[in-house]
């Protein structure tokens, strides 16, 4: 099978050559190929937009995606997620697009037609773009975590030895979902960090996990806003980044109660606490 048919892998080899040097040798680099999130309802498909991926946990990326944007108000809504069937495509074609499929009484969202343009890995795509939004979507404040601020700070040595990927070509964020005794349950990996979170909560959301209650989220990388919204939307008591947040990410996480760590190396981190009343 020509390579250009076959489906994507998470891992590609290339040729390098070091600058001064004559000879050159192989390499591995992280896969970044195209996902069409689909949604078909009352037998009809959407198209919601198209991110830029590392291959893999496809179907819960879609996942959670829905979850996170509010295309799904509870788990049962969702009656399956498939990749796309159509043999008029190649398989590599087929591979980059996914189906979702939900009750015909599943919400629409109310800027759904806004979608259907290219998410970057980098910078994700937020349905919600105010803290307001997700009032109005009837989002609650978390549970408070029963973790010490101690406990939380050592999270991210779970990450260590479990990014199969990251070990290879350095180039991906990981997201880990923690379960309330400690316990890491999920982690994924991907060339974006919001690609990342929606892959582990929608291995999540698949397993009758949610809401995530008393769960804690750590990130590799920068926690940005949509990264706590998505927490939020969980319904994640608390979050762990290893490097820095944004203030919109602070603001947010105050309003909806859940606690935020950042800066987590080491053992310690810096922790913006909720501020109540």
């Amino acid at each position: 099978m020509k390579d250009e048919e076959s489906a994507p892998s998470s891992i590609a080899k290339v040729k390098v050559q070091d600058t001064g040097a004559d000879s050159s040798s192989t390499d591995s680099v992280v896969v970044e190929e195209p996902l069409e999130i689909r949604i078909k309802r009352a037998g009809i498909e959407e198209q919601l937009g198209i991110t830029m991926r590392t291959p893999g946990a496809d179907l819960e990326l879609a996942t959670g995606f829905l979850w996170g944007e509010g295309f799904l108000s509870s788990p049962d809504e969702l009656i399956g997620v498939k990749v796309c069937g159509d043999r008029s495509l190649t398989p590599r074609q087929r591979a980059n697009i996914v189906i979702a499929q939900v009750r015909d009484d599943a919400p629409v969202h109310p800027r759904a037609l806004e979608r259907r343009f290219t998410m970057t890995s980098a910078c994700g795509v937020c349905g919600s773009t105010s803290i307001s939004d997700l009032h109005k979507r009837g989002v609650k404040s978390v549970a408070t975590t029963s973790h010490s601020i101690q406990e939380l700070a050592q999270m991210p040595e779970l990450l260590e030895g479990r990014q199969s990927v990251f070990d290879k070509t350095g180039g991906l964020h990981a997201a880990l979902l923690v379960d309330p005794s400690g316990k890491g349950r999920w982690i994924r990996e991907d060339v974006g960090r919001h690609n990342a979170v929606d892959k582990v909560i929608g291995a999540a959301l698949i397993a009758h996990e949610l809401p995530l209650s008393d769960w804690t989220l750590v990130v590799s990388g920068r926690v940005g806003y949509e990264i706590v919204q998505k927490a939020i939307v969980a319904g994640i008591s608390a979050l762990v980044g290893v490097s820095a947040p944004t203030s919109l990410a602070v603001d947010l996480a105050k309003d909806f109660e859940l606690t935020l760590l950042a800066f987590a190396r080491n053992g310690k981190a810096k922790v913006y606490l909720p501020l109540l009343g």
